[in-house]
């Protein structure tokens, strides 16, 4: 677990923890990667009668999709206006992955649909787990463009400690929108994330974010289990 507030000595300078640039957009990344990879096995372990597991599918898919919808709003309406107005030639770049999250949010939404209909009836759930390894080819196309061609850029639009891309300027773009809880929203991102990793990101957050992360993953965990297993299950299974 990531220390706690309120140690008995403050850090020396040596000791703080550094910021992870663009933590925000990465960890949304690394997230979508996990659960894109690892959803269509699920899908299709799903045995008759396992309506339950079903509707618990159903949902980290609503959950997942509305992630990313939020993901694209921030880029299109937060991030990328910053980028054009101080690196104009990235414009045609911007417009490009602007246009492009359109796509792919039409091709959720149709997935979407497949989904529902999977995680009722079994026996169409082998193609529709076919329809989300395309899709997340597609998606994987679309991130690696972002990784290598515009963070490296962004990266001398940008100072150091700037709170755009940022894990608490998405906290923030999450508590105004209309879709995932912050709660469910953190503890979806920094599953599996070194404790080392999570207490840097956590230093970056309001005192209310850290003191309550601890309550928000144990719950985050117990819901997802029936799902993926516990995290200890996991750790044995790579073993």
């Amino acid at each position: 677990m990531p220390a706690q507030r309120g140690a008995s000595r403050e850090r020396t300078a040596d000791e703080e923890p550094q910021a992870v640039r663009f933590a925000g957009l990465k960890l949304v990344h690394a997230a979508l990667r996990r659960d894109l990879a690892r959803l269509p096995n699920a899908l299709r372990l799903i045995q008759p009668g396992e309506d339950e597991k079903g509707a618990a599918l159903l949902r980290h898919w609503n959950f997942l999709t509305a992630m990313l919808t939020c993901h694209h709003e921030q880029q299109d309406t937060r991030i990328w206006p910053i980028v054009s107005r101080f690196a104009p030639e990235l414009r045609l770049l911007l417009n490009w992955l602007e246009a492009d999250h359109h796509n792919l949010d039409h091709s959720f939404t149709r997935v979407t649909t497949l989904v529902r209909i999977a995680s009722r009836d079994t026996g169409s759930v082998w193609p529709v787990a076919y329809a989300i390894e395309d899709l997340a080819a597609r998606l994987e196309t679309h991130l690696r463009i972002e990784e290598r061609q515009l963070l490296p850029r962004m990266e001398r639009v940008f100072t150091e400690n700037s709170r755009v891309g940022g894990l608490p300027e998405l906290l923030d773009v999450l508590r105004g929108a209309d879709g995932p809880g912050t709660a469910d929203a953190l503890a979806w991102l920094l599953e599996d994330v070194e404790p080392a990793v999570i207490e840097r990101l956590l230093a970056d957050c309001d005192d209310v974010v850290a003191r309550h992360w601890p309550h928000w993953q144990a719950t985050y965990q117990r819901c997802t289990a029936p799902l993926w297993g516990t995290p200890e299950a996991r750790d044995a299974a790579g073993d």
